[in-house]
């Protein structure tokens, strides 16, 4: 099976511990390493700072690298991002709404979805209030309404226990793997 995942700076593998935006390593990623756990062809397109795309151009650009990558599964994780930059959790549900409205009515993906609900935030550098916090706890519930309303996949990251680094945002090598981990036991294909 072909999976595109589609998300921000934890998809890419940012390593907050680099000031240049490093990477950890390719088999310390967790899309790298949900591809060894299942034998997937994973396709990593994670970019740190995404947003949901929410501009027609956005939209566009998204579609078309969709449509090349002629994959059998799209991974969505988005969101965080939204929050960390003042958006409110029910603002980024209906950033994902739209989003996932455009990809169903786009003739060039026939595959199935599976949006996940992000793990949420602690206080750290990068998240300096418990109210970011808190905001980031109810996006999954959110999400989840999201994708039942367009009958796509859904995974709640928020009781993954995913360990978080300094910044309170990024996944630290840890984190990665227990990511992979728990796709790869509740995610039915994941067994396949």
């Amino acid at each position: 099976m072909r999976v595109f995942c589609f998300g921000d700076s934890n998809t890419y593998g940012y390593d907050p511990r680099s000031y240049l935006g490093g990477r950890y390593p390719e088999n310390l990623r967790w899309v790298n390493i949900l591809g060894l756990l299942t034998g997937w062809d994973m396709i990593n397109c994670g970019e740190n700072g995404r947003e949901i795309p929410r501009r027609d151009a956005e939209v566009r650009r998204f579609l078309i690298e969709l449509e090349q990558a002629d994959a059998d599964l799209l991974i969505i994780l988005l969101g965080g991002n939204d929050l960390l930059q003042g958006a409110s959790p029910q603002e980024t549900a209906n950033r994902m709404s739209r989003f996932l409205d455009a990809i169903q009515k786009s003739s060039g993906f026939s595959g199935r979805i599976l949006l996940i609900g992000p793990p949420p935030k602690k206080l750290g550098a990068w998240v300096p209030t418990q109210s970011l916090v808190n905001a980031s706890k109810t996006l999954a519930d959110l999400y989840r309404q999201v994708a039942e309303n367009r009958n796509v996949g859904f995974l709640d990251a928020r009781n993954w226990g995913i360990e978080l680094c300094f910044d309170g945002v990024h996944f630290t090598e840890s984190g990665h793997r227990a990511f992979a981990e728990h796709i790869f036991r509740e995610f039915p294909e994941g067994s396949d």
